[in-house]
């Protein structure tokens, strides 16, 4: 969050605590899914606190565009490493690198597994000419 400057003036970047990860990983909700999303306005990255059931499957697949860091908060389980998606054993406290091109998946052990993600957020949707598009004739001086 910001708080302004002054009135009407600029607004100044204020750090916050955002959550307390201990809390989240006491939870263990029956479904999986995101147990917190970083939501603040005017960020430049994203990030997301992650619950998978026991034996739940994140299947494999490729980011083509961003790394994403994912740091093990509890539990245990693997992350399936490239196209033969090679089992490497991930536990609490383990931090990866996930460069961008590279192909995953996420299978929780027999306890679940909570982990953080942090990426650098999609830049929005541009409007930008074609590829392939004829250059646009210069105007006349």
């Amino acid at each position: 969050m910001t708080e302004p400057h002054a009135a009407g003036g600029p607004q100044e970047a204020v750090p916050q605590i955002l959550c307390d990860t201990r809390v989240l990983t006491g939870q263990v909700p029956a479904t999986m899914g995101a147990l917190w999303k970083l939501a603040e306005p005017g960020r430049q990255l994203d990030a997301n606190f992650i619950h998978l059931p026991p034996g739940e499957r994140i299947k494999t697949h490729t980011e083509p565009d961003l790394d994403v860091l994912l740091v093990v908060v509890g539990g245990d389980g693997t992350v399936g490493i490239g196209t033969a998606d090679e089992p490497q054993h991930v536990a609490e406290g383990m931090l990866l690198w996930l460069p961008h091109g590279s192909t995953r998946s996420i299978t929780a052990g027999d306890s679940g597994i909570r982990y953080l993600t942090v990426h650098r957020r999609r830049p929005g949707m541009q409007i930008r000419p074609r590829p392939d598009a004829p250059a646009k004739p210069e105007p006349p001086h």
